[in-house]
C-alpha cells in the first residue's frame, strides 16, 4: 500500500491537476461574466459557477499548505528519530563497555536488543544455540538482570533517565506494586 508521506509526488500531481481544473473554471467564469456584463450576479448559473471556482481555488491552496506542513513535519520527525537512534546506540555501547562484555557477547546482546530469537541469533552468527544461551547468561549476569525484558528495560532506563523497574515498596501490602 502506498503511504501518503512516502509518495508526495502523487499528491503534487493531484494538486497540479486541481490547479489546471481551477484555472479552466476561473477562465470560464470570467468569460461568462464578461459576456453577461452587469447582469452576471443575477444569473444563478453564473453565481454557482463562480462560487465553485472560488471554492476549488481555496481548496487547492489549503491542500498545498497542508502538504508542505506534512512534509516539514515528516522531515522533523525523521531527524528526531535519527538523533534518538544514535543516542540509544550510544547508551547501548556505553553499557556494554561498562559491563565488560566480550565482542561475542556484545554481538549477541545487539541481536537480543533487536528482538531476534536464540535460534535466529545462532543462525546469523553461525553458532550453536547452546553457545548463544551461554553468552546470554553471561550478559544477564554482567548486567545484573534475569532476562531479555529486564535487559531492555535497563537500557531504556539509561536512555530516558527514569527507573522502569523499581524495588517493592515496603509500605505497600504484599503483592501490590507501585508505578513510578
Amino acid at each position: 500500500m502506498m503511504r501518503v508521506m512516502e509518495k508526495p509526488f502523487a499528491l503534487l500531481l493531484l494538486i497540479a491537476a486541481q490547479v489546471v481544473t481551477a484555472g479552466f473554471f476561473l477562465w470560464d467564469v470570467i468569460s461568462d461574466g464578461l459576456s453577461l456584463g452587469r447582469w452576471a450576479l443575477s444569473d444563478w448559473h453564473f453565481v454557482v459557477e463562480a462560487v465553485a471556482a472560488i471554492a476549488l481555488i481555496l481548496a487547492v491552496i489549503i491542500e498545498a499548505r497542508y502538504l508542505v506542513a506534512l512534509l516539514r513535519r515528516k522531515s522533523h520527525l525523521e531527524r528526531q528519530v535519527s538523533v534518538a537512534a544514535s543516542a540509544f546506540h550510544d547508551v547501548i555501547e556505553a553499557q556494554f563497555a561498562a559491563w565488560s562484555l566480550t565482542p561475542s557477547e556484545a554481538d549477541v546482546a545487539h541481536f537480543t536488543v533487536k528482538g531476534f530469537s536464540i535460534g535466529e541469533i545462532a543462525q546469523y552468527r553461525g553458532s550453536a544455540e547452546g553457545t548463544i544461551k551461554s553468552h546470554l547468561n553471561a550478559i544477564y549476569r554482567k548486567a545484573g538482570v534475569a532476562n531479555r525484558g529486564e535487559l531492555l528495560s535497563l537500557l531504556i532506563e539509561d536512555l530516558t533517565g527514569t527507573d522502569l523497574i523499581t524495588a517493592p515498596d515496603p509500605a505497600l501490602p504484599a503483592g501490590a506494586t507501585s508505578l513510578p
